[in-house]
């Protein structure tokens, strides 16, 4: 007996219609196509570290790996020894004191703990701080997650800090969270003492919790800081910290919470439903990286500022304006007025150069008249990027 094939027409959850795909994955899609047809694209766009960790950390992976009681699975809240090492780590270069079994909870990266941090704090409908321009992820999981989220401006003109008599003036009912970010991304902007005192003192006022976002904060950077060196800080203030960017470890996919103990296990009731724990000898080589001396930042930073100067030199090419105290592995730079939009900018740059620049429309409205130039690239690649510009633009 035939039977005619049914066509069942299903729909996407609601709240899709509220995102789109992250621009990387769709843009580099596009510089993949590219690069497949041999036009051979340079990407200065994303911040992945090219350079590889610590030798003592590879080689401790190596070791662990052949460990044959070490690939079961692995407590949620992370083993003893990354903890400690994560407390020891912020003990000696930001100055806070850290109860390793209870104030610190390992992440499988930066991005699943905003994921974390959004279900544990904020009801569907209840309201979140986030910068623009700031990091994509804190708007677009808001609203996945059924968060209303109203945006708070950062300009140039102000060093790209919050507004707070801008942000008094708001109506701050059912705003539970406010996201931060410095040292920022994309700007570069530094923290500072003053800043993360005024960002507490709001805290403690508003009733309303602070999350920092700090993996940026060892490059090219004299004097890492935290929100929570500022007293009273951890009653009101929760600190994202990352391995991806300070150790040359983006994929490995090792990060971390730091907060009060209450704060702490809360995120763990939503961690233990969603993740597990790492892999015991991926945890155990972090631990040996965060033990880095200062010779190994300076040696990280040393590639970093070289590349910077090159990066400086793409910017003065194309005219735009920078900042020259910018922290962190990108430069940030304003266009020129000739162009209508920062597209009419970076396409021609990709199609003519071959060079990928990321807009920064991407991260907020502010960003709109913005370039960001990664400095996660070789040299003689930022070289090559800086001649076929050159060419282009005299052209």
């Amino acid at each position: 007996m035939n039977r005619e094939n049914q066509c069942y027409k299903i729909q996407p959850a609601n709240r899709l219609a509220d995102v789109s795909e992250y621009y990387f994955s769709r843009k580099l899609k596009e510089v993949a196509q590219m690069n497949a047809e041999g036009k051979d694209v340079i990407s200065l766009g994303i911040g992945s570290p090219d350079m590889p960790p610590s030798e003592e950390t590879i080689e401790v992976l190596r070791h662990e790996a052949g460990n044959p009681n070490g690939h079961g699975y692995q407590p949620y809240v992370g083993i003893p020894e990354l903890r400690k090492a994560f407390a020891d780590w912020y003990g000696k270069w930001y100055g806070v004191e850290l109860n390793p079994a209870t104030e610190i909870q390992p992440l499988i990266g930066s991005k699943e703990g905003i994921l974390h941090v959004t279900l544990a704090f904020v009801n569907p409908g209840e309201k979140v701080l986030v910068p623009n321009p700031g990091y994509p992820t804190y708007t677009s999981l808001s609203k996945l997650l059924g968060a209303e989220v109203i945006s708070y401006d950062l300009k140039e003109d102000n060093n790209w800090q919050p507004d707070f008599d801008q942000l008094e003036q708001m109506d701050l009912s059912d705003v539970k969270l406010m996201w931060t970010n410095y040292p920022h991304m994309p700007t570069g902007a530094n923290a500072t003492p003053e800043l993360y005192e005024k960002l507490v003192d709001f805290a403690r006022r508003k009733g309303i919790v602070i999350v920092n976002d700090n993996p940026y904060s060892f490059i090219l950077n004299d004097k890492p800081m935290s929100i929570l060196s500022i007293p009273g800080a951890k009653d009101c203030c929760i600190e994202f910290n990352s391995m991806s960017k300070s150790h040359n470890m983006p994929g490995w996919r090792i990060g971390m919470i730091a907060t009060n103990p209450e704060f702490i296990q809360w995120i763990l009731k939503v961690k233990s439903n969603i993740d597990s724990g790492m892999y015991r000898a991926m945890q155990l080589a972090a631990a040996t990286a965060l033990a880095a001396d200062e010779t190994w930042y300076e040696g990280n930073n040393a590639n970093y500022r070289n590349r910077r100067q090159l990066a400086g030199q793409i910017m003065d090419v194309l005219g735009c304006s920078y900042d020259e105290n910018q922290v962190g592995m990108f430069l940030w730079g304003k266009i020129p007025d000739k162009y209508a939009d920062v597209e009419e900018l970076t396409e021609k740059l990709l199609h003519q150069a071959r060079v990928f620049l990321t807009p920064g429309f991407i991260f907020g409205s502010n960003g709109a008249r913005y370039i960001r130039i990664s400095l996660c690239c070789k040299d003689d690649k930022l070289a090559e990027a800086l001649a076929r510009i050159e060419k282009v633009m005299q052209d």
